[in-house]
């Protein structure tokens, strides 16, 4: 399903009532409007990237890169993920700062942790960078639910932002992805000096892949000290919101999930968005190398808005 610009456009343009009320309907036929997916991010190895992302500190290529930690014991992994089970999360990602996988004892560590968490009755994801096609069929025997590989803007504007890698590799791992028949999760950051177009851009690119993103991550920068896009200014909130609803329109199956940047947001803007389209939220005290409202600020926040997490498999709800 290819969308033009113009017709992306003219979802997006439309007076704001309007738009709301069309993605709230969108919504309210094909989701559960009274949930939210809880979903935990961990840090399974941290810094030393040979990437150059303009907005990340793992990146070597900052004049004071993080100091890199090795992969997490095994271990430790399982024991977040019980945690994050325990506390309400349905979905479980593990991210590693690589630039791309490498076959050998660091992955198929990674793949018993797949294996391990997916035995709790969790969805399973992780964010390890680029894939070859055989690797991604190693990370679905293992039990992999969805893979992380956001493209983060249009393809004119990404380079900009990103000089190590191509578009065209990230969307070759986004390939590899579906054809192993793991759910792909895409998303995008807004405040990276991109236009509205930009932004239209790369949901018309998400239009294009097949299969369609199971879920779409939008996060809103969130300005590192040391970075190149450290001095990037907020992005305005009906900007914002005016994607999260012009999103749901376009994929009315797909998880729209609030990512970094929520603390920024305050809960005004959480709350607009849930009723755009929005319905997954990442919980825990960091999403990578950003803050991230804490479990009870989240709970509170929901309980507020009259919404409930989403179901837990094995767990009473």
């Amino acid at each position: 399903m290819s969308v033009s610009l113009e017709q992306i456009g003219i979802i997006y343009h439309q007076s704001l009532p309007d738009l709301i009320y069309q993605a709230q309907s969108v919504h309210r036929q094909t989701q559960e409007p009274q949930t939210v997916q809880l979903c935990t991010l961990c840090n399974i190895k941290a810094g030393g990237c040979p990437e150059d992302c303009g907005y990340c500190s793992q990146s070597l290529h900052r004049q004071h890169p993080m100091v890199p930690s090795g992969l997490l014991p095994l271990e430790t992994v399982v024991q977040e993920a019980r945690a994050a089970k325990a506390q309400g999360s349905s979905r479980f990602c593990m991210g590693a700062a690589w630039r791309e996988v490498q076959d050998g004892h660091q992955f198929d560590q990674v793949l018993e942790m797949v294996r391990q968490v997916a035995a709790l009755d969790l969805e399973v994801c992780c964010t390890l960078g680029m894939l070859t096609p055989a690797q991604a069929q190693r990370l679905k025997a293992a039990g992999l639910t969805a893979y992380n590989h956001n493209l983060d803007t249009s393809p004119t504007y990404y380079p900009q932002v990103v000089s190590t890698r191509t578009y065209q590799d990230r969307l070759a791992t986004l390939k590899a992805v579906g054809a192993a028949d793991i759910s792909i999760c895409c998303g995008c950051i807004l405040g990276l000096g991109e236009t509205i177009q930009d932004r239209w851009e790369f949901l018309q690119v998400l239009t294009t892949l097949t299969p369609a993103p199971e879920s779409i991550p939008i996060n809103c920068l969130v300005p590192i000290p040391g970075t190149p896009l450290a001095p990037s200014a907020p992005v305005d909130y009906l900007e914002v919101l005016r994607l999260v609803a012009t999103t749901r329109i376009l994929f009315p199956q797909a998880r729209i999930r609030l990512s970094a940047g929520r603390l920024e947001m305050g809960e005004q803007l959480q709350l607009l968005c849930f009723l755009a389209g929005a319905n997954s939220i990442f919980t825990g005290p960091a999403l990578l190398t950003t803050p991230n409202p804490t479990q009870s600020q989240d709970q509170e926040l929901l309980e507020r808005f009259g919404l409930s997490a989403s179901p837990v498999k094995g767990m009473i709800s």
